[in-house]
């Protein structure tokens, strides 16, 4: 049964098309379990980030397209309008893939941690729904592995290079002194916390934090001394903010434009300097359209973070030799499962030939028979019903000239072989 990873990512996918095709994180499970109640598809997880939106999946024979064809069916798209950014990968390069992903070479910002998280993430929601089985959980735990490997053995995640920090850089070259801004941050989740702490090491003193729930902006305000808002309060606080850093969950704008053109009125054109980091969009696009707004989205940070990335491209060559090495021990492992018919085969003819002899060595103490006697019975008999197949097929493999299955039953037999040799 075949593996694929089917995806669009920031490379391969415009803004726009990526907010169409992600998945809200209430929304996943029962996705899920849609996804795996096609026929085709017995395994399955979900990654979507502001990055990416990728299905991993384990189909049966022939069933390569469906998780393309589901993908379709559940964002109402046309062939047309989606196909030309999807990446489809099978087999090793799924593998592949998901392990690049896991150590962050796929990504905008190379060697980002983040990601790994995300994964983590889409595999517990696999998890708790169900969508599991061995192989792709065994394809996660070993993502997860090389991430590690890679993360230790290797300069990856050397310098703090992130979205948030990429956003904090730009902020400052648009800003002469950032201590004298006032940074209005939305949501609490990583990314903002990230930004809190590199906007903090760059001299930022005031600080607002408003999220939905407000006992978690409250919890984020309070590590970096910052004031917590609820979202209801925006409108009247976003006057105060020079640079708006936003990153939520939201599927709908939390800043619109009427409420930007508001603030900036208030402000008396004093200009504003916004990083929409959410997919989907927290500010409504057409707030970049005011002649007093700075407004970046998170495809224009990928555009402003190279310069800080030398030595991690210099140890991806590392990371990708690591990969390489791991993705051909799993699908090793994978072909090996290829095998465990006939070895639970085998193991049950085993064990039925032992039940059978087992029985009949019963019956003869039963009967009356010596132990001495049962236990000669018993051994003969059991031996001669295990070697019996095996003996048949070498002698007949010798007859015909198979030389390969004889050197393969010397390796198979090699112990027992070696063992007699010395008696």
């Amino acid at each position: 049964m075949p593996l694929v990873a089917l995806g669009l990512n920031h490379q391969t996918a415009p803004l726009a098309l990526r907010e169409l095709v992600a998945f809200a994180p209430e929304a996943t499970p029962d996705a899920l379990k849609r996804l795996t109640a096609n026929g085709g598809i017995s395994e399955a997880a979900i990654l979507s980030t502001c990055n990416r939106t990728e299905l991993y999946c384990h189909v049966a024979d022939g069933e390569e397209a469906a998780p393309r064809a589901w993908l379709h069916e559940h964002f109402n798209l046309s062939t047309q309008h989606l196909d030309g950014f999807l990446y489809h990968h099978q087999g090793a390069e799924a593998a592949r893939h998901m392990f690049r992903v896991a150590t962050g070479l796929d990504s905008m910002v190379l060697g980002e941690p983040q990601i790994l998280g995300q994964l983590k993430t889409a595999y517990q929601q696999a998890h708790d729904v169900g969508s599991l089985s061995s192989v792709l959980d065994r394809m996660f735990q070993n993502a997860f592995s090389v991430a590690k490997r890679a993360r230790t053995e290797t300069r990856i995640g050397s310098s703090p290079v992130s979205v948030a920090f990429a956003a904090v850089r730009l902020a400052s070259q648009i800003f002469a002194d950032l201590k004298q801004a006032t940074v209005l941050l939305i949501g609490a989740g990583d990314t903002i916390e990230l930004a809190a702490r590199h906007l903090l090491e760059a001299g930022v003193q005031r600080l607002l934090v408003a999220n939905r729930t407000l006992a978690n902006a409250q919890t984020l305000a309070a590590q970096f001394g910052a004031l917590a808002l609820p979202l209801a309060d925006l409108d009247t606080r976003l006057m105060d903010a020079d640079i708006v850093i936003a990153s939520t969950a939201s599927r709908e704008p939390v800043l619109s434009l009427d409420a930007v053109k508001a603030a900036l009125k208030a402000r008396k054109r004093r200009p504003m300097f916004m990083l929409d980091l959410a997919v989907p969009r927290d500010i409504e696009a057409s707030v970049g359209e005011l002649e007093d707004v700075y407004l970046y989205t998170i495809d224009d940070i990928g555009r402003v973070i190279d310069e800080s990335l030398r030595s991690r491209r210099e140890a991806a060559v590392e990371a990708e030799a690591i990969i390489d090495l791991q993705v051909g021990h799993f699908m090793n492992w994978c072909q090996s499962l290829d095998y465990q018919g006939p070895l639970r085969a085998l193991r049950d003819a085993g064990f039925a030939h032992r039940d059978e002899v087992l029985g009949k060595a019963r019956h003869l103490l039963a009967n009356g028979r010596s132990a001495e006697d049962v236990l000669q019975f018993l051994a003969h008999t059991l031996t001669n019903k295990l070697l019996h197949a095996p003996t048949r097929e070498l002698h007949a493999a010798a007859e015909r000239g198979d030389a390969e299955l004889l050197r393969a039953a010397e390796r198979l037999f090699a112990d027992l072989i070696d063992r007699q040799r010395h008696r």
